[in-house]
This record gives C-alpha cells, sequence and structure tokens, in this order.
C-alpha cells in the first residue's frame, strides 16, 4: 500500500518547555516531577523575599535620612530665628536702659508731670514686651558672683561683706528663657581696705 501523503498535516513542534511539566532542554529531557517544579517554585520564591527584604531596607534607610534631613533642617532653622530674635532683643534692651537711665537721674520737681508719666508708660510697655518674649533680668546685689551671669568690672573693698559677693549693679543683665542674653556688670566684695581705700576726716 502507498504511504500516505503527508500533505494538509500539522505537526506542531513548540520551543521548549511550551508544554507542561516540559523542561527547557526540550522533550529528549522527559517530564519534570511535580517535586521538581514545587523546589523551582520555591527557590524563585525566596529569590523574590530577598528582594523585597533588600528593597525594604533601602527604602527604611531613605525615609530614616530623609526625617534626618528634615529634623536637622527644622533645627537649623530655629537656631537661626533664635539668633535672629536674640539680636533683636539685645537691641531692645539698650533702649531699656535709657529708659533706666532718664528715669534714675529724673529730677524731683518734674515727678508727677503728664510727659513723665507717658515716659513711664512707655518703659512699661517695653518690660512688658521684654517679658512676654521670655526676658528676665538677672539678681545681682547682695547675690555670690556668677561668671555664667556677671562680669565683674570693679572690686570694693572693706565692705565687711564676703568676698565674691556682688555689692552694686553697673548694668543690669537679662537672660532669656534658660540662656543668658547679657550679663549684668557689676562691682563685688574683695579684700580689706588699703591705705587708698580709707578716707580720713580730720576736725
Amino acid at each position: 500500500m502507498p504511504d500516505r501523503p503527508t500533505q494538509g498535516r500539522t505537526h506542531f513542534r513548540g520551543a521548549a518547555g511550551d508544554w507542561p511539566g516540559q523542561p527547557a532542554g526540550g522533550s529528549d529531557s522527559g517530564p519534570i516531577s511535580d517535586e521538581d517544579v514545587v523546589d523551582q517554585l520555591s527557590a524563585q520564591l525566596e529569590v523574590a523575599k530577598s528582594l523585597a527584604a533588600e528593597h525594604l531596607a533601602s527604602l527604611q534607610r531613605t525615609a530614616a535620612d530623609f526625617a534626618n534631613f528634615k529634623r536637622r533642617t527644622a533645627e537649623d532653622r530655629e537656631r537661626e530665628l533664635g539668633l535672629a530674635s536674640e539680636s533683636l532683643l539685645r537691641k531692645l534692651l539698650v533702649v531699656a536702659d535709657d529708659f533706666d537711665r532718664a528715669l534714675d537721674h529724673m529730677p524731683a520737681e518734674f515727678k508727677g508731670a503728664g510727659w513723665i508719666e507717658g515716659i513711664v508708660l512707655l518703659d512699661r510697655k517695653l518690660r512688658a514686651l521684654l517679658d512676654s518674649e521670655g526676658v528676665t533680668p538677672i539678681e545681682t546685689v547682695g547675690r555670690a558672683f556668677d561668671p555664667r551671669e556677671h562680669e565683674a568690672i570693679a572690686s570694693v573693698a572693706a565692705t565687711g561683706r564676703p568676698d565674691g559677693e556682688i555689692v552694686d549693679e553697673i548694668q543690669k543683665g537679662y537672660r532669656v528663657r534658660d540662656r543668658v542674653l547679657r550679663p549684668a556688670l557689676v562691682a563685688v566684695a574683695g579684700g580689706e581696705a588699703g591705705p587708698s581705700d580709707t578716707t580720713s576726716h580730720t576736725n
């Protein structure tokens, strides 16, 4: 019997691995067992988990770096604003000093005058403004000298007070919250009187 013609037949030979269970090596390698498929899938899953963990760690580092950057930026901004604010407050202290001198040396005959009361009112408003910004005066006379808050510009002997005690305030000092804005200029007790410190009177 003559061979049947092959014309019209369709021969399908897909690429390796096209058939379920067929390995990449082609049909000659034989079918893959269920255990092999599970092992391959498990290996791929472990690789995917490892990559996901690496990406997550990278994202966490990036988020931490960004949070640190925001914190440093905020701290720098606060520090710059604080320095600008303290500089302005120091300028206001100069005005407060002028008010102190004007009121301390005001002639007695001017007391009670209307324009004097206006000056006193302005002084009170300035003090209220400083107080609202956390500016408070530094204690001086009668306290022990503290180099962190006081600057000694004179030493007074034979005061009868312990050495280092502040006996006079030359210029007020101020602190803003927990920092010294301007140290107080003071005179402190120190030592016994020498020949030049004693004044004798003869009748």
